[in-house]
């Protein structure tokens, strides 16, 4: 049919972390509560679009941006998001990152990001990245 759908239930102040799907556009509509979600633009620009979602707002993240989801409130959260795949796809970017296997070398990631070794290795070690 060339679409999916997908219920979210968020906790309090559960977030879906920054991640894009690179073979669609994902339109979200939340149900019950509070969202703070963004998407970030294409080089060169890197525009930060952001906005409070309440309860039967609807936001559209376009095909392969990077987009995240945040429920700041002490109360769950609710949404239903539609994407235009049946395969959206989806790369998680911390994941992606620091949690390759195998690693990307960390002089790679040292320079990327501007961090010192001991940082790359500090969330490589302390941080969960599930597959």
């Amino acid at each position: 049919m060339g679409v999916s759908l997908v219920r979210i239930d968020y906790a309090p102040f559960g977030l879906n972390p920054p991640h894009t799907h690179p073979r669609s556009t994902e339109i979200l509509t939340v149900l019950e509560g509070c969202l703070h979600v963004g998407f970030v633009t294409s080089n060169p620009e890197n525009k930060h679009f952001e906005k409070v979602l309440n309860k039967g707002d609807v936001f559209v993240f376009p095909k392969g941006l990077v987009h995240y989801q945040y429920n700041n409130r002490t109360t769950d959260a609710v949404a239903i998001a539609a994407l235009s795949s049946q395969n959206p796809g989806v790369i998680t970017i911390a994941n992606a990152v620091f949690g390759a296997e195998p690693s990307i070398p960390a002089g790679i990631i040292t320079k990327a990001f501007q961090v010192e070794k001991s940082t790359v290795d500090w969330i490589q070690v302390n941080c969960s990245f599930p597959t």
